[in-house]
């Protein structure tokens, strides 16, 4: 077994609008505020030099703006992935989209859906900083992140073999200024 530090990062989607009604769930935009959550988590990662080099991202409308938000003040990753398939998946489906990285891929960020990540999450920490596994029991709120670190092969990835870092949740965090892209 591979010896080599992974990082995982799962992030939910910003806060969607549901000012038309009319728009099917997978086409639903954020609102401001989710832009701006997302905007932070960004900043956050860049504050802690989080750059993942794949980006797994569900197809949902909401997942795709919440990445590009994030990645306007964080920057693009290397590899972009928008996958239909993360649109509805279950943990277990994804665990398995995860078991199917390139192990030259790390770190990874997937951006998706509840309950899906906070399922996934859950299941795979076995250990974590206490106060932030309390919090993902509790749930993993939009534009969320929870950071974990796993030593091994991603096709060995499983229950109980992460440790859960870190949850954060934007509305903790300082505004993320103005965007990479408008400075």
């Amino acid at each position: 077994m591979s010896t080599e530090l992974k990082s995982l990062y799962l992030l939910r989607h910003g806060k969607s609008s549901w000012d038309d009604p009319s728009v099917e769930d997978h086409d639903r935009p954020l609102a401001p505020r989710g832009t701006e959550a997302a905007r932070r988590i960004g900043a956050y990662m860049s504050q802690r030099r989080f750059s993942p080099a794949l980006v797994l991202c569900s197809s949902a409308a909401r997942a795709i703006q919440t990445y590009e938000a994030v990645a306007s003040v964080l920057g693009k990753a290397n590899v972009v992935l928008v996958e239909d398939a993360l649109y509805g998946t279950t943990p277990a489906d994804l665990l398995n989209r995860l078991r199917e990285i390139p192990e030259q891929a790390e770190p990874v960020l997937v951006v998706g859906h509840n309950p899906t990540l906070q399922e996934l999450a859950m299941d795979l920490s076995g250990d974590g900083e206490p106060r932030s596994l309390a919090r993902l029991r509790e749930g993993l709120p939009t534009g969320g992140l929870a950071a974990l670190s796993y030593v091994g092969r991603w096709a060995d990835l499983g229950h109980g073999r992460a440790y859960l870092e870190s949850l954060t949740v934007p509305r903790e965090l300082p505004d993320a200024g103005p965007s990479r892209k408008a400075r």
